[in-house]
């Protein structure tokens, strides 16, 4: 038998791992996979930044023919949407490059005179923004909070005639909506709802019901109940479940009902245009009215649009986390 000093200390083994070799016909399919990607998000880009360089261009450059890629940008098209303005006489012209000589213009007003204008008062835009996200995120909250509760009660509860109510609240978007506009117009007129923010409320939130129930009832489905079950057994009552247990594990398909109607409610053209006119009127169906002197201001039409595209785009960002589990949830069964 070997001696301790002859063996000596024994050495740790270490095991190899084998790493498996990506071919070169693999890489080659994800590089070109990669590319096509690339290319058609480039594509659908391009209204983006069509829109983006329409909103700094000069009205000649907006109308140029071929388009112009490269330009010199302005803001004009800002002094265009965020202001009204009326042609100036030639006595107020020269009071005001009077003033502009002793810099007492700001840039908007500089602007405005270099086209012969004078600013009159602001315009009506930053009001149908407001509008917009009144009415939108108020119509949003209410259908996403209905519709968690009435998926949750669908989900587990065996209600009387469940399968009928599902269908006849899905039955509401089989309609299109411009169908009953002129019904609702005079039903609004008559009950002091038209031009009203809780009317537009109330209006977008029925149509947005519908959606919401149908989604979060599928996203409360592909839950156990077993959680539940457990929950209850431990002492748990059912609104405790639900607050604790259920919610919390929800939250993706919440985010992902939430994205979804708040872009119905925020981008909705035809209710806002019939059931509005001043006071609760919206952005969508007052952007493409602005028509300046001598024609459709396209530059403020652009610059309009991409401000009412950027709340959207930031709550989406913001709940991106959630927004990729929440539309494939239930996708894979175990």
């Amino acid at each position: 038998m070997a001696s301790f000093a002859e063996s000596g200390p024994r050495r740790p083994v270490v095991e190899s791992i084998r790493v498996d070799k990506v071919s070169p016909g693999a890489r080659a399919t994800g590089a070109v996979r990669a590319l096509i990607v690339l290319l058609v998000a480039l594509i659908m880009l391009i209204p983006i930044y069509v829109m983006f360089a329409t909103a700094f261009k000069t009205r000649i450059d907006v109308t140029a023919s071929p388009p112009k890629i490269f330009f010199q940008p302005t803001l004009e098209g800002l002094v265009l949407l965020f202001t009204d303005r009326a042609l100036a006489a030639p006595a107020r012209v020269q009071e005001l490059q009077q003033l502009e000589a002793q810099g007492k213009l700001n840039l908007f007003e500089q602007l405005a005179l270099a086209s012969g204008q004078e600013i009159t008062g602001p315009s009506p835009y930053v009001g149908r923004i407001v509008n917009s996200l009144i009415i939108a995120g108020a119509s949003t909250f209410l259908s996403v909070l209905l519709g968690v509760l009435a998926g949750y009660a669908f989900s587990r509860f065996n209600l009387p005639g469940k399968d009928d109510l599902l269908f006849f609240i899905l039955s509401t978007r089989m309609l299109p909506a411009v169908v009953v506009t002129i019904p609702l117009f005079l039903m609004f007129r008559q009950v002091g709802l038209y031009d009203n923010h809780i009317g537009m409320i109330l209006l977008y939130t029925v149509f947005n019901l519908s959606f919401s129930v149908w989604l979060m009832k599928g996203f409360f489905d592909e839950i156990p109940r077993e959680y539940e079950e457990a929950a209850l057994v431990d002492g748990y009552s059912r609104l405790q479940t639900f607050f604790k247990i259920v919610l919390p594990q929800s939250v993706s398909g919440i985010a992902a009902t939430t994205v979804f109607c708040l872009i119905f409610a925020w981008n909705e053209y035809a209710f806002a245009l019939m059931m509005t006119a001043e006071k609760a009127r919206t952005a969508p169906p007052s952007i493409p009215s602005m028509i300046g002197r001598g024609g459709v201001e396209w530059a403020a039409i652009a610059a309009g649009s991409l401000g009412f595209l950027i709340p959207v785009v930031i709550i989406t960002f913001a709940l991106r986390k959630y927004l990729l589990r929440g539309v494939t949830f239930g996708a894979i069964r175990q």
